[in-house]
């Protein structure tokens, strides 16, 4: 049985040497490569095929790794299970019978089956980190501003940014000391106060040594509340593992996050009310036809080219910054993301890095999920406040419930992926 991973298989070669050529890469379909279509997992971009390659394609082409495919994912990655892709569901390696995870599921999967070494992903709200936990590897969501988001295909601007999955720490570092650093092109791209970038002096790679003698982990006891009792358990054990390494765990609250769900989804969607406009088969997506007036072209392309969740989550966007509702919604939105980013803060006084489970479940299976939006977006819990403060986080394999792979979350204050990298390979050491 086929688990569906690619939208498009491609072979697109590298350099003929660079610190990437003995890995093959799978890229998300959100991420721009020239000549090869680029759907995002949507009717609506069926047969777009861009002109141009995203920076991090650029410098995966330059490192010499050789691109084997467009990965499948969750329609503009809005969903959690890779079951929302105009192309078919994809099934997750470990058991085909369950999700593989979202939106990045078709990378992680393409991984774990080896049929790549290495993947691209996006993560907006978790979608590196909830597929690579789902699937059993490692994935690494970097601060917002260290990689590039050009030719990145917007779901919600302020929120997503481009990663790596891969088997192990070690490969998931080398791919973000290639694809990381500034770029003229991206607008998001962070400087420090000096003008240089965090990536130019920073060795990825080299920092996933596993050494965390002395190293406070801070578990965000908070998050553990809902979560399956089994999962909770292998998230205890791991923790173990790093105490007996010579981390020390302290306990630590934010009282904020009961709220960070809520105002993800609120922004996210906003946000994509904004960027998904531009799709009305016209100036993007595939034509409705030209029958009647502009605004029934319009409609009958975005009703024949989006999804249903696509649509949902337009909607209520577009509901969230209506008039009558902006300071209602989005603004009260705003105003948590703020208090969640003040909390993270204070919590990094008392910790060098912050510990969660990545996922509070075990996989679903397949269509287990769809009939009930509100508890597929409750899956995301663990995952969303690291991207409402702009924070590195990384889930590793950190042991099985029911047989199925469980992931360990480990956050970083800003620009600390060394630490995480260091920390996850601790954790990966211990399996």
């Amino acid at each position: 049985m086929s688990a569906n991973i690619f939208i498009t298989e491609e072979t697109i070669e590298g350099a003929d040497d660079g610190p990437l050529s003995d890995l093959t890469v799978a890229v998300k379909d959100n991420i721009s490569t020239e000549g090869v279509r680029t759907t995002c997992g949507s009717a609506m971009l069926e047969e777009y095929v861009p002109p141009y390659d995203a920076t991090v394609v650029e410098r995966l082409k330059e490192a010499g790794a050789t691109i084997v495919g467009k990965a499948n994912m969750d329609e503009f990655g809005m969903g959690g299970t890779t079951e929302t892709s105009a192309y078919g569901p994809t099934k997750n390696p470990v058991d085909e019978e369950r999700v593989p995870g979202g939106s990045s599921g078709g990378s992680a999967a393409a991984v774990a089956a080896g049929e790549a070494d290495v993947a691209l992903g996006s993560d907006t709200g978790g979608s590196v980190r909830n597929p690579a936990a789902f699937c059993g590897v490692v994935g690494l969501k970097p601060t917002y501003g260290l990689v590039s988001r050009y030719g990145l295909v917007a779901y919600a601007n302020s929120l997503e940014q481009i990663g790596p999955i891969a088997s192990n720490v070690e490969d998931a570092a080398r791919l973000l000391d290639v694809i990381s650093g500034p770029d003229p092109r991206d607008g998001t791209t962070r400087y420090d106060e000096n003008g240089g970038h965090p990536a130019e002096n920073s060795e990825y790679a080299a920092a996933a040594d596993g050494d965390v003698e002395g190293m406070t982990v801070g578990v965000i006891t908070d998050l553990l509340e809902g979560a399956d009792e089994g999962v909770v358990e292998t998230f205890e054990a791991s923790l173990s593992d790093l105490e007996s390494r010579g981390a020390e765990l302290v306990d630590v609250s934010l009282e904020s996050l009961e709220h960070a769900v809520q105002a993800y989804y609120v922004i996210a969607m906003s946000e994509a009310s904004s960027n998904l406009a531009r799709f009305d088969g016209v100036r993007y997506g595939v034509s409705g036809g030209y029958e009647g007036n502009w605004n029934d072209a319009f409609a009958r392309a975005r009703e024949e080219g989006f999804g249903e969740e696509v649509k949902r989550r337009i909607l209520l966007g577009t509901y969230a910054l209506s008039a009558g509702y902006h300071d209602k919604y989005y603004k009260k939105a705003q105003d948590a993301r703020a208090w969640i980013k003040r909390d993270f803060d204070a919590a990094f006084e008392e910790a060098d890095v912050l510990a969660t489970p990545t996922m509070p479940v075990v996989p679903p299976r397949l269509g287990e999920s769809l009939s009930d939006p509100l508890q597929l977006y409750l899956m995301d819990a663990n995952t969303v406040p690291v991207n409402l403060a702009n924070l590195p986080a990384v889930s590793v394999p950190a042991g099985e419930s029911e047989g199925l792979p469980v992931g360990l979350q480990l956050v970083g204050p800003k620009f600390g992926e060394e630490t995480i990298l260091r920390a996850a390979s601790a954790v990966e050491d211990a399996q």
